[in-house]
């Protein structure tokens, strides 16, 4: 069964929860790609994906805006065994305050290595993404705790210190 086509999530999938194996899957391939292919192409990889994969939400950012983006995330949240998140709307911006990262959460609880770039791939994914729809994103925190902020493209926010970006432990 297909999802409307207004609905923030573009995924064919109708269960309400995914699995939280998942995250597994995506620590190997981190883990793969910076060991064979190195820290750019990595970087490389997350752009490529946010600008790709994602086009079709990156389109309805465009479309709607920020409130668009603060919909997405609210859906997509939904969908993530073990999230602890809250998506804040502002007049300028969208904050997501993610109290508990269902990722980290999932693996520290398999007892994972976990890459310690990890937590940089929301930036990188997430900077493509709103760059692609005419936004900016920021990034701070990490490690199972973090604010990701969603503002216009001429906003003031600070540029990015990835410095700023915990890197993930077990």
């Amino acid at each position: 069964m297909n999802r409307p086509a207004d609905h923030p999530l573009p995924y064919t999938d109708t269960k309400p929860q995914g699995a939280p194996d998942f995250y597994y899957a995506i620590n190997a391939t981190f883990r793969f790609l910076l060991r064979k292919l190195g820290r750019e192409a990595w970087i490389r990889y997350l752009q490529e994906m946010g600008r790709g994969y994602f086009a079709p939400v990156n389109a309805q950012w465009t479309a709607g805006g920020l409130p668009a983006v603060a919909r997405y995330w609210r859906a997509f949240f939904a969908a993530e065994p073990g999230a602890d998140v809250e998506v804040m709307e502002h007049a300028d911006r969208v904050e997501l305050h993610v109290r508990e990262c269902p990722a980290i959460k999932h693996l520290r609880a398999g007892r994972r290595e976990i890459v310690r770039e990890y937590c940089q791939h929301c930036y990188f994914l997430g900077q493509a993404r709103a760059e692609a729809a005419g936004l900016q994103m920021r990034l701070r925190g990490g490690n199972g705790v973090c604010c990701h902020t969603y503002a216009a493209a001429d906003a003031a926010l600070p540029s990015q210190d990835l410095a700023a970006i915990e890197e993930a432990t077990a």
